[in-house]
């Protein structure tokens, strides 16, 4: 009798681009020191693993309307990240000196009008350093600057989100841990419902938190996502908020805490098709690493770890 042959049916998981609008986070990915921003943009956007890309302050006004007709071209969503415009000058939203609030205020507006010239529906920022004694009216100034760059946002249908950093590592912010995290965002939801909180993989090592319990806390809260490492060991390479690349020596992330982080992000109803997340890595080269290469690790951790995922 004739043999019947059995075909393989092979099922084929679904593209992590269907759930999430995959992104990167320019200037880390190409530090402005190295690389030029004209040719950096036009690789990224040249890339079409990439569906968004996160773009900060260009000073030049001549640069940044080249660098917007290049972004118009791209069909990417277009992300702003504030938090140079901070990090560069020392300005802290929860300055206890008035004086000092105002002038982080008038850059974070700046900021928004800068996005949306480029093409962004929102800005993210982070909070200042703080100190023990402070930290109750730290917070309250915090919550003034907030609400005004959200009331001000809010005129142009645009988005605000603060990122989540350690508190004690490296950044030292007032804003996290994840469930301080999630007492001001909600305060800032009662008054503004264009907020909400940016989480980042890398930061949850440096907050001794893991994905789940980030994840859960801030669940009604999270609006933009970044992964990434981190280096947590006192005394190692790059130790702190430096954002190396995965299979760096003494790092605290890698492809099976990237399997983790999907897993959760999958339970707690993030996986939404119809409107899809921005998923950015924040992934930098550290000393003479060539940037792209780094690029393209990156992209085969998250393929692996998307592949490793159970349906």
């Amino acid at each position: 009798m004739p043999v019947k042959r059995i075909k393989e049916v092979i099922i084929m998981k679904e593209s992590i681009h269907k759930y999430f609008q995959i992104g990167t986070i320019q200037w880390m990915s190409h530090p402005p020191n190295q690389y030029e921003l004209l040719d950096s943009i036009k690789t990224i956007a040249s890339d079409d693993f990439f569906d968004a890309i996160e773009i900060t302050q260009i000073k030049e006004d001549g640069q940044r309307e080249k660098v917007k007709k290049l972004l118009e071209q791209s069909h990417m969503k277009i992300c702003y990240g504030a938090q140079p415009r901070l990090l560069s000058t020392g300005l802290n939203p929860n300055d206890l000196e008035e004086d000092g609030r105002l002038k982080a205020e008038a850059a974070l507006i700046e900021a928004v009008d800068e996005a949306e010239y480029l093409g962004a529906r929102g800005i993210a920022f982070l909070s200042g350093k703080w100190d023990e004694k402070g930290r109750k009216q730290a917070y309250s100034q915090l919550l003034k600057t907030t609400r005004a760059v959200c009331e001000y946002a809010a005129k142009k249908n645009m988005q605000v989100n603060l990122e989540v950093f350690d508190y004690d590592m490296d950044k030292a912010a007032l804003i996290g841990p994840a469930p301080y995290a999630a007492r001001f965002a909600a305060d800032m939801r009662m008054v503004c419902n264009n907020f909400g909180l940016l989480v980042d993989l890398s930061h949850f090592p440096t907050t001794y938190e893991t994905s789940k319990f980030v994840i859960q806390t801030l669940r009604p809260y999270i609006t933009h996502l970044h992964l990434g490492n981190a280096v947590v060991k006192p005394g190692a390479e790059a130790y702190g908020d430096m954002h190396p690349r995965f299979g760096f020596s003494d790092s605290a992330n890698d492809t099976m805490e990237l399997v983790d982080f999907f897993r959760v992000l999958k339970e707690e109803g993030f996986f939404n098709a119809e409107k899809p997340y921005v998923l950015s890595m924040e992934v930098k080269p550290w000393g003479e690493e060539d940037a792209d290469i780094i690029l393209a690790n990156t992209k085969r951790v998250i393929n692996r770890a998307w592949a490793l995922l159970p349906d």
